[in-house]
């Protein structure tokens, strides 16, 4: 395939790369009934594999946004070198799969990786498509949605064959990812570098009461979404065995629930063009804190009401999540937007090590119960956003511009 065939469609490229990319994140997890049964790992094992990789990711983050990286190199050459050193160490986790100092290890270097991966994707459509850069967003973020997913989807269509076929599919499509990035290039509108970030600059931000609100939103959003993506193999397996089916359903349906978000992503930004940010934000987080409460609530229900419960929750607790970033590029100081964005991130994912280190370590004692140590990320975060005003959402070409230095 020539560079000049991918510069004619740049967005797809980017959208698939990303895809492809992110398709590193949960790939442990979507093998995570395989491992169990094959190496005795339990859910807490499985747990701790997934903070790692949270942890890389944050501590990745805070690199690029500290030190300028992404402003000194190529935003292609970063995610091409991230998706290779991605694929290694998650290909790497095979061979130590059943020595788990080393296996973390590897999964710390895995989310090290995805900082180079998630937000420069961000940067890369801001070079090529400045005008559609508030629908793109959407998009990327459901990107990272589906790429959770896939390793789910991996893993169903590998039934049968050892669980290191999925973990190596991932490992080809990041290759595949980064190599379509290198191939496409850099866009001609990248923004001027803002030079290097600083994190005081970014939590003196926090004294603006609207970006305040926002960022409080934001951190409820994180606590409940990857703790249930987390969850969401575990409440399956439950469902799936109530109705007496092979648990070779459990990857597909996980994928399936997971995969939705992507729509919710979609869906949320048609409707903030008409609605704001504001709203949708805020609705969905309603939406999934409603869900979040009534599900423990009704485990007497058949397995398949159950199971469209779960769908419902795949759809809406990742549809703020684009709307949160436009808000925040909105709200924060044009003078430290980048820092700010940065450190509003880094905390948002650090949420996410304490939300799933807890709900992993106690589903063996509470099982379907553990979810609402989920309900206070929702509730917190509308009450964060108790006195926000709705208001327009901010334009494409605002969010545009901000969107570009927040990397």
């Amino acid at each position: 395939m020539s560079a000049s065939l991918l510069r004619r469609y740049p967005l797809p490229v980017i959208v698939l790369a990303q895809l492809f990319g992110t398709s590193l994140w949960f790939s442990v997890n979507g093998v995570g009934a395989s491992l169990s049964h094959s190496l005795g790992l339990s859910e807490a094992d499985l747990g701790h594999l997934t903070l790692a990789v949270q942890a890389g990711f944050i501590g990745g983050t805070l690199l690029i946004a500290t030190t300028g990286l992404a402003d000194r190199f190529h935003a292609s050459r970063i995610f091409a070198v991230s998706s290779l050193a991605g694929a290694l160490t998650n290909a790497g986790f095979v061979l130590v799969a059943d020595h788990m100092t080393l296996a973390l290890t590897l999964r710390l270097l895995t989310g090290l990786c995805l900082a180079g991966i998630y937000p420069l994707g961000m940067k890369l459509v801001i070079g090529w498509t400045p005008k559609h850069t508030g629908a793109a967003l959407a998009w990327l973020v459901g990107m990272l949605t589906l790429g959770t997913a896939l390793p789910h989807l991996l893993r169903g269509s590998t039934a049968g064959l050892p669980w290191e076929w999925p973990l190596l599919g991932a490992t080809f499509l990041a290759l595949v990812g980064g190599g379509l990035i290198l191939l496409l290039g850099d866009g001609p509108h990248l923004p001027a570098s803002s030079g290097k970030a600083r994190l005081t600059e970014g939590l003196a931000a926090l004294r603006e009461a609207r970006f305040r609100a926002v960022a409080g939103g934001y951190f409820g959003h994180c606590w409940e979404l990857y703790a249930l993506w987390t969850l969401t193999p575990f409440l399956v397996a439950r469902e799936v065995e109530r109705l007496g089916a092979s648990p070779a359903w459990v990857p597909w349906l996980s994928f399936g629930i997971i995969a939705l978000g992507l729509g919710g992503c979609v869906g949320g930004g048609q409707l903030s063009r008409r609605l704001g940010s504001l709203w949708v934000a805020r609705w969905a987080l309603v939406a999934s804190g409603l869900i979040c409460l009534i599900y423990p609530l009704a485990t007497w229900l058949p397995p398949w009401w159950l199971l469209a419960l779960l769908a419902l929750w795949g759809l809406s607790v990742i549809a703020d999540s684009p709307q949160f970033s436009a808000l925040a590029a909105a709200s924060a100081p044009n003078e430290r937007v980048g820092s700010t964005l940065a450190v509003m991130n880094a905390v948002g994912f650090a949420l996410t090590i304490p939300a799933i280190s807890l709900t992993t370590t106690l589903w063996a004692q509470q099982g379907v119960w553990v979810v609402w140590w989920l309900l206070p990320g929702p509730l917190l975060g509308l009450w964060a956003m108790r006195r926000l005003p709705v208001r327009k959402a901010p334009s494409a070409m605002e969010t545009e511009g901000r969107a570009g230095r927040s990397t």
